[in-house]
């Protein structure tokens, strides 16, 4: 970073974190112990890979980049001066997320540091916001109980049921030969189901571990009730009431989706949709069943949004058609999510394509027919709607509501801090 300069450094941070991680990935698993799934140093490789290309790219949109080339999230996640060798060392090694994360952005680590974190916005009722600057620290704790709790009903689900529902089972001959295709259906779908809680579990307890630290708080809802998601990784209610491939993507390993959008989806010139599973699949690791499960995504991505825009606008009213609607497509994006991250599981190639060739590639050529049939429509952007999906929270709404990590309080945090230097600059005159 200091050698190559500030016009460079994130495409030499990119490709020699993620190449270093590669190398250390291939030796884990084609020298150590392929075909088991381990954490072990690669996980924390993984965190520490999107913490130094997400600064590099910080820095340069900063140093580098003028603000009108920006976007709007760009600009607030920008850095505008290199950090010391304590600072860097602490953001990308620090305790609170050195095993399993989430990811955050390298300002509201130092608006964390710096004790700045409690002066975020408060909506009023007017809907502006409105700058608490003398309210007292929050505290965590009630956030922290809810999260372990969650975590504890996690692990015993994952201990008890989830053992008992293999994914492996769906590959199983005799299973394959005698259950009917409701059965198969029914059991993919619940088998992925229970393979959900141990994720739920690490992240979870992940968040609850910043928080109790004191990292993580997001500012105030309009009820000036504290807000700790700041840094949160998923929001299990929408996951499993998801009704488009979009909508799971958003509430699943948030922080991760943010830094692909950041790293890779707002930078690509071509195929951004393709770029960015590409490069998840490359973060992820080396086994062949994560670049079967990307590349399955991208089809089923696009195929959903090509269906959205075609037929939602049909079912919007009555409410009651609108609710059939809602019914068939959390079905739909259901299995379709389970159908696609199998070979997540699975790993290898061989168990993959079984399991593929058992369904006969139905949703593949499905999702291709979609996307060769429907029309595409354009965006104002002028691209296609198939490729403009985005992988992190977008509506409005979500973004007042729900959405994580999206840093909508970074300018709020900068102009609470001149309002107090201005402050403190009257009360010393007055001295």
């Amino acid at each position: 970073m200091i050698v190559i300069g500030v016009e460079n450094m994130h495409k030499y941070c990119f490709v020699f974190a993620l190449g270093y991680l590669t190398v250390c990935q291939i030796t884990r698993v084609y020298i150590f112990d392929y075909g088991q799934y381990s954490a072990d140093f690669s996980g924390p490789m993984m965190i520490i890979t999107q913490k130094i290309t997400s600064l590099a790219y910080e820095i340069h949109d900063g140093m580098f980049r003028k603000d009108e080339e920006l976007t709007s999230s760009q600009r607030g996640l920008a850095v505008r001066r290199m950090p010391s060798l304590l600072e860097y060392l602490s953001y990308t090694c620090n305790f609170m997320g050195i095993l399993a994360g989430p990811l955050c952005s390298y300002r509201d680590y130092i608006i964390f540091i710096e004790g700045r974190a409690q002066h975020r916005a408060q909506p009023s009722p007017s809907g502006k916001e409105e700058m608490p600057c003398e309210r007292a620290e929050p505290s965590p704790n009630i956030a922290v109980i809810q999260k372990l709790l969650i975590c504890g009903l996690s692990l015993l689900f994952h201990l008890t049921i989830s053992k008992t529902l293999s994914v492996e089972y769906n590959i199983d001959e005799r299973f394959q030969a005698t259950a009917s295709w409701p059965t198969k259906v029914v059991y993919l779908y619940v088998s992925l189901l229970a393979a959900r809680p141990k994720y739920y579990f690490a992240w979870t307890l992940a968040d609850a571990i910043n928080n109790a630290a004191g990292f993580g708080f997001r500012g105030y809802d309009e009820n000036g009730t504290a807000r700790w998601d700041l840094i949160s990784n998923l929001r299990i209610q929408q996951i499993e009431m998801s009704t488009s491939f979009k909508m799971f993507l958003d509430n699943w390993n948030i922080q991760t989706a943010l830094w692909l959008k950041r790293v890779c989806y707002e930078r690509a010139s071509l195929s951004p949709t393709i770029q960015t599973f590409i490069l998840s699949a490359i973060w992820h690791g080396v086994y062949p069943g994560y670049y079967l499960t990307f590349l399955t995504g991208v089809v089923m991505t696009l195929a959903a949004r090509a269906m959205r825009n075609n037929f939602r606008h049909y079912f919007i009213e009555p409410p009651q058609l609108k609710l059939l609607y809602d019914v068939l497509t959390w079905i739909m994006t259901q299995i379709a999510i389970s159908y696609t991250v199998v070979p997540f599981v699975l790993l290898s190639i061989k168990p993959s394509f079984m399991f593929y060739s058992s369904w006969y590639y139905c949703l593949h050529i499905a999702g291709i027919l979609i996307l060769l049939l429907l029309p595409v429509k354009k965006t104002q952007r002028g691209k296609t709607t198939h490729e403009n999906v985005q992988l992190s929270p977008s509506r409005k709404f979500d973004e007042r509501e729900n959405s994580l990590g999206q840093n909508s309080f970074s300018t709020t945090n900068n102009v609470c801090n001149q309002n107090q230097e201005i402050a403190s600059r009257h009360s010393s005159l007055k001295q």
